[in-house]
């Protein structure tokens, strides 16, 4: 497919990837207005020819999450209403995915509400590595759901010892460990937790060998960094060496995590660019770029769709 049939353009959330994933791409970032008026609204202006094209916007949906949402809209109801062929979401971390049901009455379901929105301007969305996959099944549209975790578990090789241990620091992230496991060929052991507040959790239980070995702990997000915290306290309760990686795919390290996860002997903290964020303290932080694994998924989708004739 030509180039001048493609368009990509960025939110405010993280001009810096899209930059990078339009180079890797081979194409440049279009250029748009985007500000936000005296009294909090946004204003988004096109300013490049659309009609007839696919459109890409590239827009994690990071704090502050709702006004990366909503500019995220106003941009694509502009590309619609300037005759786009297709709008396609690239969504690199999609805020409000925790919300996917009612833990109590009176609650919504955010992530619904969030996919039924998106269908009103959006054709198709690109996202990784989703907090909570099942939310796929709340789109009527299509979902490209890629996973950063075989190029986390490259960036891991360097920090491994003979005595590490792939670590879940819950349930949800016993998947993602054995995913590891089957790349890295390492044991893999889990925590049972129950939940406290949004920012404290408590251990119940530590499955699998610790003691005299090093921890390499993974999860999808690092948010106030409660779950890891507590699963490394259980870990030094079981004897394990005092040698920390952490690997993540969205590192929002949102409040204090920085200044909490830093008070642990880690050794390294490796993290995806799926959210902006420049400043680590002093956490040992690696960041690798998603740049090719969005371009090289956004190739494939035009490659593809138009081989069935539903882009030309």
């Amino acid at each position: 497919m030509g180039r001048e049939k493609i368009a990509l353009f960025s939110g405010r959330a993280h001009p810096v990837l899209a930059a990078a994933v339009s180079a890797e791409f081979g194409i440049k970032p279009g250029n748009c207005v985007l500000e936000t008026f005296p009294d909090g609204e946004f204003r988004v202006e096109i300013l490049e020819e659309v009609e007839g094209r696919h459109v890409f916007i590239v827009q994690p949906t990071s704090p502050p999450a709702a006004d990366r949402f909503l500019e995220l809209m106003l941009m694509a109801d502009a590309c619609k209403r300037a005759g786009a062929l297709r709008v396609i979401a690239v969504i690199p971390y999609f805020g409000y995915a925790r919300q996917d049901r009612r833990a109590q009455a009176g609650e919504p379901v955010g992530a619904r509400l969030i996919a039924e929105l998106m269908e009103r301007r959006i054709d198709r969305i690109v996202t990784v590595d989703l907090h909570t996959p099942s939310i796929e099944g709340f789109f009527q549209i299509p979902v490209d759901h890629l996973s950063a975790i075989p190029l986390l578990a490259e960036a891991l090789r360097a920090d491994l010892e003979p005595t590490s241990v792939l670590v879940a620091p819950d349930l949800g992230a016993v998947k993602m460990a054995r995913a590891y496991s089957r790349i890295l060929d390492l044991p893999v052991a889990y925590v049972h937790k129950t939940r406290l507040s949004g920012s404290t959790v408590q251990v119940r239980e530590v499955v699998g060998r610790v003691e005299g070995r090093s921890p390499v702990l993974v999860d999808d997000m690092i948010s106030t960094g409660g779950t890891l915290i507590s699963a490394m306290k259980a870990f030094l309760d079981k004897g394990c060496l005092p040698r920390f990686t952490i690997a993540a795919t969205h590192g929002l390290l949102v409040g204090d995590a920085v200044q909490r996860l830093a008070s642990f002997p880690l050794s390294r903290v490796i993290l995806t660019d799926s959210i902006e964020k420049t400043e680590f303290g002093i956490l040992p932080v690696h960041v690798v770029s998603l740049k090719k694994t969005l371009a090289e998924a956004m190739q494939k989708l035009l490659a593809n769709e138009s081989r069935t004739g539903m882009l030309i």
